[in-house]
């Protein structure tokens, strides 16, 4: 390893390096094709589940790509009037050319006379953007020279798609806009220097764009569809991730420099120490995405697809161009406070050194009372909920769900949700009857036929994509099952139904692969059993405690009732994966310095030299999560307030004062089987200039 740490570092070949990267970046950027990529999320059902059946099955039905709209029109609770429904009806007309069939059915009245629901059939649309557009259109005819007080949206699946496309409509650019504005202003703040922050910005920036470019190329070649969701998790993924690899790489640079009097030997012997922890971090986050190629949803898998490039590019570029790059400037680059050569280090006498010591002296309370914070956090998610409706799943309030939002109210539960049963056309009657006999059910209508196949149009008594309609849904299957009948059920609610049992699937069958993965990257990196396990049990503490607080604030201040059926899976990965990142960066510089001056000095010593860095590491990295909040979707809310919740417990209680004091109790039976080089009893830590 020194020869390529000395190659990185070298006078010459740091240039040679730099150069190389640069190049590379440009080629990559010119000749990379246009991006052909989705922009709202995609589910990806597999084709084993109903839903995706029945979906494949109407492709061969008439008009079944055809699009369907709901017009609704309502006085905010008043009754309409006769010069409503007259405006009502030309309206009707004025759709009419826009229609599937050139006509429209006649509007349905609530039974309070209050609102109007107008369906629309539409043909089938090019593209999203195509899509979007004859929905803005729609919406300003719909609204045109309506009476005073009338009110009209456009909602239904059409409506949903445009507003969903809407809200990701130039996410990219937005997320990295404010991605690099927060990492670059808390740069400033940790470095206080008016320059060093430009050089892991810079050079972070660079991997992010060529990982976007290496993604969606390969994306292509494997058949996965990247759409902005996908994007947007990976910008700040890299961002993330990056910048704590460049955190942790220019700390123990600078300290370096203050052993060595020439940079480029200082900064050999900095990878040298740095390089081991971060690429095992890297490598447990690039594995613990891998896990999710083995889900059944196809936007789990091209998301851990996306996600493990974005990382192992974050890695490389941490590793080879930021060394390289920071070589290069010199000492000057820390002004105004470089570090000297044969100087003191700040943080063996600082705050952190300090808590270290004081952790010491009685670490059991520390560990109880750390166990009592994290158990009481974790008891908010006892009455935990998965599962959003359509109108839950934005943040803001855009006319389909206010559209959705109204018809709830005025009109029986169920009448907007599409359920669809494909029978064969010989047994079409039989299957119409099963529906028609299972409770729930509130009608059922025969549609379109096409070779032997037939599609039954049903309503459901209960509110789209709630717990009744999924049990109506589990039962009219049942039904058909137990009758021997081929029908198969498929449909909003349907889906909905499909998607939450296959998340349910990928949770029970990835969780326990990341902590496999987990386990075993400790056990080899610090080669113990008993830290591992520790380790371990620490970072699930702080997942349960953040999932608790995220839903507390969810619940009680946002009245946002539930999570969304990804929410989980991807918390616990994003949470696991970047926290043992912290128990990486801590646990093996203690077992470094455990080798040197014992177990219990060896912590504080690791303690006050990487406290600092964690922290400020952790705060960066909570911040840019945070940034996901800047999309209108509350899946990406969520996400992004969970992590951040979870990475600031795990950097200023669990890194930085449980784990401590789990090595303080345990002593050398921490490191069991194996045992540190040397033991020393307590006493002030040695600075770090004094380590050969």
């Amino acid at each position: 390893m020194r020869h390529l740490t000395d190659f990185v570092s070298g006078r010459f070949t740091a240039w040679i390096v730099l150069a190389l990267a640069i190049v590379a970046a440009g080629i990559l950027f010119a000749t990379a094709p246009a991006s052909s990529g989705a922009v709202a999320p995609t589910a990806g059902l597999p084709a084993s589940t109903q839903s995706a059946q029945v979906a494949e099955l109407e492709k061969q039905l008439p008009n079944a790509d055809a699009g369907f709209a709901l017009i609704v029109f309502d006085r905010g609770g008043d009754a309409l009037t006769d010069a409503d429904k007259t405006a009502i009806q030309q309206r009707a007309d004025a759709l009419a050319p826009e229609s599937l069939s050139g006509q429209l059915p006649p509007a349905q009245f609530s039974d309070d006379g209050t609102t109007a629901l107008l369906p629309l059939p539409l043909p089938a649309a090019t593209d999203s953007d195509a899509q979007g557009e004859r929905v803005d259109s729609l919406r300003e005819t719909v609204k045109a020279d309506l009476p005073d007080g009338l009110n009209a949206y456009l909602t239904g699946p059409e409506g949903f798609q445009a507003d969903v496309a809407a809200a990701f409509q130039g996410a990219d650019f937005r997320l990295l806009l404010v991605t690099v504005i927060v990492v670059a202003v808390l740069l400033l703040i940790t470095y206080r220097s008016p320059w060093l922050w430009l050089v892991p910005l810079a050079v972070i920036g660079l991997a992010d764009g060529l990982a976007g470019i290496i993604v969606k190329q390969l994306a292509e070649v494997f058949g996965f569809t990247i759409d902005a969701s996908i994007s947007g998790i990976l910008s700040v993924l890299v961002f993330g991730a990056g910048t704590n690899y460049a955190l942790l790489l220019i700390a123990r640079y600078r300290e370096e420099l203050r052993r060595n009097e020439n940079r480029r030997a200082a900064m050999s012997r900095a990878l040298r120490g740095a390089g081991p922890a971060v690429i095992a971090s890297g490598s447990t986050v690039t594995l613990s995405l891998l896990t999710l190629l083995f889900a059944e949803l196809e936007g789990n898998r091209a998301l851990g697809f996306a996600c493990a490039i974005g990382i192992v590019t974050a890695m490389v570029f941490a590793l080879l161009v930021l060394p390289a790059a920071l070589v290069i400037f010199g000492r000057g680059l820390f002004w105004p406070f470089v570090p000297a050569f044969g100087s003191e280090s700040p943080t063996e006498r600082g705050f952190w050194s300090k808590l270290g010591h004081g952790v010491s002296r009685r670490p059991v309370v520390v560990v109880v009372g750390s166990v009592v914070v994290l158990g009481a956090l974790a008891l908010g998610a006892l009455n935990l909920s998965v599962g959003l409706s359509q109108v839950q799943q934005f943040r803001g309030n855009p006319e389909s769900a206010q559209g959705q939002a109204i018809i709830d109210e005025a009109f029986p539960a169920g009448q907007s949700a599409q359920t669809i049963v494909i029978a064969p056309t010989d047994a079409v009657q039989n299957a119409a009857s099963i529906a028609t006999n299972t409770a729930g059910v509130a009608s059922v209508a025969q549609g379109a036929s096409a070779g032997d196949i037939t599609q039954l149009s049903l309503t459901l008594d209960a509110e789209p994509q709630s717990d009744a309609a999924f049990e109506t849904i589990a039962n009219l299957r049942a039904a058909y099952a137990d009758a021997g009948s081929s029908a198969l059920v498929g449909g909003t609610d349907a889906t909905a139904l499909d998607e939450k049992t296959a998340s349910a699937h990928d949770e029970g069958l990835i969780i326990p692969i990341i902590l496999g993965i987990v386990f075993v990257v400790l056990l080899v990196l610090l080669r113990a059993l008993v830290a591992p396990v520790l380790l371990i049990i620490t970072v699930v503490a702080s997942y349960f405690a953040s999932l608790g607080a995220a839903n507390l604030v969810f619940t009680t201040v946002f009245a946002i009732p539930a999570f969304d059926t990804n929410v989980v899976l991807f918390s616990f990965l994003f949470l696991v994966a970047l926290g043992v990142d912290y128990n990486i960066f801590l646990v093996t510089r203690a077992r470094e310095e455990a080798g040197l001056i014992g177990t219990r000095p060896g912590m504080i010593h690791a303690l006050s030299a990487t406290g600092g860095v964690i922290t400020s590491a952790g705060i960066l990295l909570a911040a840019v999560f945070a940034v996901l909040s800047v999309l209108p979707i509350i899946a990406l809310t969520q996400i992004g307030v969970i992590v951040g919740i979870g990475v600031l417990l795990d950097t200023l209680l669990v890194r930085t004062v449980l784990v401590p004091a789990l090595v303080f109790v345990t002593g050398d039976r921490f490191w069991l089987p194996s045992k540190p080089a040397k033991s020393a009893p307590v006493g002030p830590a040695k600075t770090v200039f004094d380590a050969p």
